[in-house]
């Protein structure tokens, strides 16, 4: 457990040095303003829909805090200091997985693009749910199913970058990024999750694919991300748990589920 532990304090004293200087800088992460992010239309629906203007809200993964006047009673917290710099709204520096809140403080939280950036994910779904009050709302949109080669930055790289071996995962891409391949094996993952659950009701264990982050070069998207998560996991996981998906909410839209933003709410 001590061994566990110091692993995972290492990972995140990386992770924050990389977010801390990665901020500074103006290639990363870009969108300081609402209308420049892709999640905006989504977000903004999801405040309307539930009359979440005048409610206390978190936003985990801050950014650049192009959010924080999307609601008026607003807090932002990430684990970069750097960001502190771009906020207006109140601003806690903190780690997603010992998130520094009470229990039942806010009425919903939504997080971007930031779970997939986090070494243990279940642990920050985890505290998401301590923190939200009975019934609250939480948006949940990482970057599913992030790519192992987004590390290297295989798709943005010339071919005479790469030895042998690099030059066969790069030419493999083209195959292993087609939709019906990975349908293949995410479908078969998800009958097995889904026949052990029926087997064996009750909370299940969050899965996810372990990535080495590349916290020395930012050569695309997700190449500092730590795990590749399929959305029907987190499906599983919140409503084994009781809490409600109100963004699928028959077993075989959840099962078909592909991308995008996910609305859960916490049970009473």
């Amino acid at each position: 457990m001590l061994i566990k532990q110091l692993v995972a304090k290492r990972h995140m004293n990386k992770s924050k040095e990389f977010y801390d200087k990665a901020y500074k800088k103006k290639g990363y992460a870009t969108a300081s303003h609402p209308q420049n992010h892709s999640d905006y239309i989504s977000l903004k629906k999801f405040v309307e829909k539930y009359d979440l203007k005048k409610k206390k809200c978190l936003e985990i993964g801050t950014g650049r805090g192009a959010f924080q006047d999307l609601v008026e009673d607003y807090t932002g917290c990430d684990l970069s200091c750097t960001i502190g710099t771009n906020m207006r709204k109140p601003f806690v520096q903190g780690d997603a997985t010992s998130l520094p809140f009470g229990d039942n403080q806010f009425d919903a939280l939504w997080t971007i693009h930031t779970l997939e950036h986090i070494h243990e994910p279940e642990l920050a779904l985890s505290e998401m749910c301590r923190i939200l009050k009975p019934s609250g709302l939480l948006y949940l949109a990482p970057a599913w199913h992030c790519r192992s080669w987004a590390r290297d930055g295989y798709p943005v790289r010339h071919y005479s970058e790469f030895d042998l071996k690099g030059k066969i995962i790069k030419s493999s891409i083209l195959i292993r990024n087609k939709i019906w391949y990975r349908a293949i094996f995410i479908f078969l993952k998800r009958t097995y999750r889904l026949i052990k659950y029926m087997i064996k009701p009750g909370p299940i264990t969050f899965k996810y694919l372990k990535l080495n982050p590349n916290y020395d070069v930012f050569w695309m998207a997700d190449s500092d991300a730590c795990c590749s998560i399929d959305p029907y996991e987190s499906i599983l996981w919140f409503c084994s748990r009781g809490h409600i998906c109100h963004s699928y909410q028959t077993w075989y839209s959840q099962f078909l589920v592909r991308t995008g933003p996910i609305v859960f709410r916490i049970k009473e």
